[in-house]
């Protein structure tokens, strides 16, 4: 009898490990899917990223595309990718009320900047979170909002990373706390315009625009230098993609940096290492001065 309680014991020790991987958390709009690395011991500090989906998409859906979730075990992180609300006409698209351009198209009060805010403090609170590795990867309106959460949030968020997505037009002071910033965008894009453009008569910066935008705000010399080529687009041959980065005189904790898909579309077919980069470059940008990242 000892033995058998013994062995139902572990079953159970092991059947709440492995529900610890993936769970399912309601951070105050319905549950949503949290990835927890294998590694995670709450004994040390874990890098945090909350993916922020494109317009009509959904959390998992972007997650589908990107594929982040299948990295937090080899790199340690802890995985947020929450759901937009759904517009009130149309189609009920899932939407991010993120800038005037993007994409809040039926003038909806609903304040995400709370929303996302309060996930990143939920995950603290409960988590043994990395303070100096917050970060945030958007796509398209996601990445409109990765922007507007670093504005308005860039004491706590180290850095972002936007694929198809642009800064808030217009000049404006520069956030209290340096962020770091990487665009990443398509020369073909047919939606949000790499050279920038407008939605329903709103402006939004092109790409060279947001970084040297947050060049600006970071302290950096806007002028930037070629570095490295990447393979970012699996249909495109060889390295396609040119790198500028602005990370000369910046301050601590902050620089800008402009990944080119040369002829890359608004969503561009990802290379099998895309991921990777952009998890690496992440981890290689840690916020400055609230906390030492392990």
């Amino acid at each position: 009898m000892k033995k058998f309680t013994a062995i139902m014991l572990a079953f159970c020790c092991f059947s709440l490990a492995t529900q610890l991987l993936a769970q399912n958390r309601d951070f105050g709009r319905g549950e949503v899917k949290v990835t927890i690395p294998e590694s995670y011991d709450e004994n040390r500090a874990a890098p945090l990223i909350v993916l922020l989906h494109g317009y009509t998409s959904s959390g998992a859906n972007q997650d589908g595309y990107m594929g982040f979730s299948e990295l937090a075990d080899d790199y340690g992180f802890l995985l947020v990718a929450p759901d937009g609300t759904q517009e009130a006409g149309g189609n009920r698209s899932r939407f991010w009320n993120a800038s005037e351009a993007c994409c809040n198209f039926y003038a909806s009060e609903v304040d995400d900047v709370a929303y996302i805010k309060g996930i990143i403090d939920s995950m603290k609170q409960d988590y043994n979170v990395d303070p100096a590795r917050v970060y945030l990867i958007g796509h398209s309106n996601g990445g409109f909002m990765s922007y507007r959460m670093a504005y308005e949030h860039s004491d706590s968020i180290a850095a972002i990373a936007s694929l198809a997505g642009a800064s808030h037009a217009g000049n404006r002071e520069a956030p209290s706390s340096p962020v770091h910033i990487l665009q990443i965008h398509g020369t073909a894009d047919a939606t949000i315009a790499y050279q920038g453009g407008e939605i329903r008569e709103n402006r939004y910066p092109g790409a060279m625009g947001s970084v040297t935008q947050w060049a600006a705000y970071n302290g950096c010399e806007t002028q930037g230098e070629a570095r490295e080529i990447r393979d970012l687009d699996a249909s495109l041959p060889g390295h396609e993609s040119g790198v500028m980065k602005f990370e000369i005189g910046c301050k601590a904790g902050g620089s800008s940096e402009l990944w080119t898909i040369s002829a890359g579309s608004h969503v561009p077919p990802l290379s099998d290492t895309f991921a990777e980069q952009v998890v690496e470059w992440l981890y290689a940008h840690p916020k400055a001065g609230i906390g030492s990242a392990d």
